[in-house]
C-alpha cells in the first residue's frame, strides 16, 4: 500500500524471505515451489508534506521469475485524530517463464512458446492508509491498476497470448489492545486479497510482552494456518512463521 509510505518515524527497512511447501518438486524432479524475497524501505520527506517509499520483490515459481520494482509517494494529511496516507506508485515488472521446461499435451504445438521468453510491464499502485498510532489502522489499495499487457509471446502465431498485469485489491485492518497489565497488548489485524476471479482471506493476532518478544497465529482461509514467534533489540525486529498447510495435500509447509 503506497499510502503506509513516511508514516513511522525515520527510515524503515524490511526484508522478508519465504519458502513456500519446502522441497516440492514435480514429476521430473524439478524444484517447483514458490520462493520470495522482499527488501522495502519507507521514510517521511516533510519538503513533500508526506512520504516516499521503495519495494524490490523476487518471486519466483515453477519456472516462472518476477521481479517487480515499486517507487511510491504517499501526500499525508490529519484526519479524525489520526493520519491519512494517500499515496500513488510507480511499478515496473520484469516477468520471464522458462516454457521450454513444460510438457506440453501436444507435442511440438506450433502455438506455444519453445524457450524463455522476457516481458517488462509498467503500471502504477494506489493506496489510502489512515492511522491512530499505536491504536488502529485501516488500509485500502490497488496494484496492476492498468493491467498493462506486453508484446505477443509469439509474433508468428495468430493468438494474442501475452503476459498481463492483474489488478489486485487489498484490504487491511489492524487493532492494539491493550491489557490491565501494561506488559501485555494484544494486536489482531485482517487482510482479504481479491483480484475479483479469486479471493483470500487473512485473520491473524500476536500477544506482545513488554514491547520485546511475541508470539501469535494466521489463519488463511482454506490454506494455511501459521505459527510465528519474533523478538526486538533496540531497533531491530526479527520474526519468523511457519506455514501448516489446510488444503488436503501433501506439501510442506512453509518457512517465512
Amino acid at each position: 500500500n503506497p499510502g503506509f509510505g513516511g508514516l513511522s518515524d525515520g527510515v524503515n527497512v524490511m526484508g522478508i524471505y519465504r519458502d513456500q511447501w519446502t522441497g516440492f518438486k514435480d514429476m521430473d524432479g524439478n524444484a517447483v515451489a514458490p520462493k520470495t524475497m522482499l527488501f522495502s524501505g519507507d521514510m517521511p520527506v516533510k519538503l513533500l508534506h508526506g512520504g516516499a517509499s521503495l519495494s524490490i520483490m523476487n518471486d519466483k515459481i515453477g519456472f516462472e521469475d518476477n521481479v517487480n520494482i515499486n517507487l511510491g509517494y504517499s501526500f499525508h494529511a490529519d484526519l479524525a485524530g489520526g493520519t491519512l496516507g494517500i499515496g500513488v506508485a510507480f511499478s515496473m515488472l520484469n516477468r520471464s517463464v522458462d516454457f521450454g521446461k513444460f510438457k506440453p499435451t501436444v507435442e511440438n504445438d506450433p502455438s506455444l512458446p519453445k524457450g524463455e521468453e522476457t516481458a517488462m510491464l509498467l503500471d502504477a499502485n494506489f493506496g489510502l492508509f489512515w492511522q491512530i498510532p499505536e491504536t488502529f489502522y485501516i488500509g485500502l489499495s490497488a496494484t496492476n491498476l492498468f493491467e498493462s499487457k506486453s508484446k505477443e509471446l509469439l509474433s508468428s502465431s495468430s493468438s494474442s497470448a501475452s503476459f498481463i498485469g492483474d489488478r489486485t485489491f487489498y484490504l487491511t485492518a489492524g487493532y492494539e489492545y491493550q491489557f490491565n497489565n501494561p506488559l501485555f497488548k494484544l494486536l489482531p489485524s485482517v487482510c482479504i486479497m481479491s483480484d475479483i476471479a479469486s479471493t483470500q482471506f487473512n485473520a491473524g493476532a500476536k500477544l506482545l510482552y513488554n514491547n520485546m518478544v511475541w508470539g501469535g497465529l494466521n489463519y488463511r482461509y482454506q490454506e494455511s494456518i501459521a505459527a510465528m514467534v519474533g523478538f526486538k533489540i533496540k531497533d531491530v525486529q526479527i520474526s519468523y512463521s511457519y506455514d501448516i498447510n489446510t488444503m488436503g495435500i501433501a506439501v510442506q509447509g512453509s518457512h517465512e
